[in-house]
């Protein structure tokens, strides 16, 4: 099953090099440059992230991945972060949403942290928030580790909202009146 997973993210992170590939080949041409220089993208050494939390205003910079494998130092310190910062529980963070964020933040093309507005949610904060809004869902994939509610500094938000939508891996949820994307792992689709 471990290897399923492995497989499955390797194909990921393969599908965002190949994007990222032809779209720096479609601008080369388009501003008339020489063709790109090469023919592919060597894969990753290391999986690195950079959040901040807006509610608690902590930072992190963490390469939770290298030489193959996941850094259980690293998750810890992510899982932390991303707490429930109303109950202060603590969830494991998927690892898949963490390479969904390292794909979409090199798609964008962007070396700044994350604001992370939601991460994990305890399914107690996560039904006193549905009692307040319509917006929240009854099962949320926050309450799994599986979602997380972002914006990127200088990055245009309808900007990173298509181009998680061009990742295909999950849900996106697009919120500009409150200044936030929603990105999960769960099945692909979109609001």
């Amino acid at each position: 099953m471990h290897e399923s997973k492995d497989r499955a993210r390797q194909a990921l992170l393969a599908s965002a090099k190949r994007r990222e590939f032809l779209r720096i080949g479609v601008l080369a041409s388009a501003a008339l440059l020489v063709p790109p220089a090469f023919a592919g993208t060597k894969p990753a050494h290391e999986r690195r992230l950079s959040l901040h939390n807006t509610h608690t205003g902590e930072n992190l910079s963490a390469t939770y991945w290298a030489e193959g494998d996941f850094i259980d130092t690293e998750l810890q310190d992510i899982n932390t972060l991303l707490r429930d910062h109303r109950s202060g529980d603590i969830h494991p963070i998927d690892t898949d949403l963490l390479d969904l964020l390292y794909v979409l933040q090199s798609t964008v093309g962007s070396r700044k942290a994350f604001q992370v507005i939601s991460g994990y949610r305890s399914p107690a904060t996560n039904a006193t928030l549905r009692n307040k809004s319509s917006g929240v869902a009854k099962r949320s994939y926050h309450m799994q580790g599986k979602a997380i509610d972002i914006r990127l500094p200088g990055c245009d938000l309808k900007q990173l909202h298509t181009a998680a939508l061009s990742i295909q891996a999950g849900g996106v949820g697009y919120y500009p009146g409150s200044d936030f994307i929603h990105v999960d792992v769960g099945p692909q689709r979109s609001w």
